[in-house]
């Protein structure tokens, strides 16, 4: 469903504050989109709209560095999150820290910087466990990204459980990362893919997903929230019947783990993945979460140093888990900055995030829809930061070119998601995706040049 101005019914009407878009008559000046009052967040779940807590949005603006920074004489309005997030000034001390302080290899030297190398490198496992609430520190992996975790899963689980005639699930609106994989697995292996649809609002069609599910079904690997039309899929519940049918689910949070509270286990996800560089952390690092018993049984992937008990000639035997799969030497100094950044997001507290965003989505959402001319494609009503749309008669790179101007950054193209853009009809939208750290007067600023676009063209 792609929707324009005349299609805002969806607006949840428990979000907080007025009708602000000021595209009709003015400009806002850099004062008034870097305010300095707190903001409080509104509870979603409590019909009378309750306050949960402050939402210091000045004070966590203040923490970002680069967002004092001007583009084209303007000042940054960063709207690109979804493909990267900014690093907070903690992350940033992180990585000098180590560099500077303790810089070593790992489970190595027996002298004083590798011990304190190593503790810091298995304290950002423990605090990534306790962040995705895994039962066991050996079922964290340290991976470069969700796009390394889900090849080592698609190579090691998959190469040994899938055989001919098979069936792997994926849904329509899956990232490249979460579809090449497992189509070359097919290939390799003779097993047969299918595609679980989404309707017109970007949903996935339960009914029709359970309908695909049967006896032969061995990995469903679904997205948690999609990375253009910011759908937040219904995980719990697909995982739920997966297991009947006896599969495994592979569980896509990149774009769920800087916005939404994630416990494993609740979840009973099978594999989890996520990338550091989209929660506030260094580019270069990941996590495969896995099952204790599924990671104990799969061969390992990449082979070499650390990853090893014993070596001989005549032949090999693998370390225990997590170093099982951790060939070589890691990124440990962006390992350290990840537990900053998780740090800082659990310091602001993951459901003061997740309210935030989903008030400043929805806030967003009416804004771009009274626009005419703009139409956004994905209207689900449980969706959080993406918002991706197209202009009529001005394409997305003309679009780009002038929010740039005025120092908005926002993402163009198919966003490595051909299906779910050939889904719609189209190859190219304008992509604006929001973190913690957006202000609603930065969405009136996109809605202003927006406008002024639509008059130009």
């Amino acid at each position: 469903m792609i929707m324009n101005r005349h299609q805002n019914d969806w607006y949840p009407s428990n979000i907080s504050g007025g009708q602000v878009f000021p595209y009709m008559d003015h400009a806002v000046d850099a004062a008034y989109y870097f305010m300095r009052d707190n903001t409080s967040v509104v509870d979603s779940s409590n019909t009378n709209g309750r306050l949960l807590h402050p939402f210091d949005i000045s004070g966590i603006r203040s923490d970002f560095p680069i967002l004092q920074r001007r583009v084209n004489g303007k000042p940054l309005i960063w709207l690109d999150n979804g493909a990267t997030t900014q690093k907070p000034q903690c992350v940033i001390d992180a990585l000098r820290e180590y560099y500077q302080e303790y810089n070593s290899n790992v489970h190595r030297g027996a002298h004083t910087l590798s011990k304190e190398a190593t503790d810091a490198y298995e304290c950002a496992r423990r605090k990534v466990q306790m962040f995705l609430g895994a039962s066991a520190i050996e079922e964290i992996i340290f991976v470069r990204g969700a796009t390394e975790a889900i090849n080592l899963v698609a190579q090691t689980y998959g190469s040994t459980n899938i055989r001919n005639g098979d069936e792997i699930l994926l849904t329509m609106m899956e990232h490249h990362s979460n579809i090449v994989p497992w189509q070359m697995l097919q290939k390799e292996k003779g097993a047969v893919m299918k595609v679980i649809p989404i309707n017109g609002r970007g949903e996935i069609m339960l009914d029709e997903y359970e309908k695909l599910l049967s006896s032969r079904t061995r990995v469903v690997a679904i997205t948690h929230v999609s990375n253009v039309l910011g759908t937040i899929n219904p995980i719990r519940k697909m995982i739920d019947m997966a297991h009947r049918y006896g599969a495994r689910v592979l569980i896509d949070g990149a774009q769920a783990a800087p916005h939404l509270k994630v416990n494993v286990q609740d979840l009973d996800a099978d594999f989890y993945v996520f990338s550091g560089h989209k929660a506030y952390g260094p580019t270069g690092i990941g996590v495969l979460y896995g099952k204790k018993g599924l990671l104990e049984q799969m061969p390992p992937w990449q082979k070499g140093g650390g990853m090893i008990k014993n070596v001989t000639f005549d032949g090999t035997t693998y370390n225990n888990l997590p170093d099982k799969f951790e060939a070589g030497t890691g990124s440990i100094a962006d390992a350290v900055g990840l537990r900053a950044a998780i740090d800082y997001m659990q310091k602001v507290g993951m459901d003061r995030i997740e309210h935030y965003e989903r008030s400043l989505t929805g806030y967003a959402m009416q804004a771009l829809s009274m626009i005419p001319g703009v139409n956004i494609i994905g209207t689900a009503p449980d969706k959080i930061s993406a918002i991706s749309f197209v202009v009529d008669g001005v394409s997305p790179e003309t679009v780009a070119t002038r929010l740039d101007r005025e120092g908005i950054a926002v993402r163009i193209g198919h966003h490595c998601a051909q299906p779910v853009l050939q889904r719609f009809n189209i190859k190219s939208t304008i992509r604006a995706s929001l973190a913690m750290y957006n202000i609603r007067e930065e969405i009136d600023m996109l809605a202003n040049t927006l406008y002024k676009i639509t008059k130009d063209y």
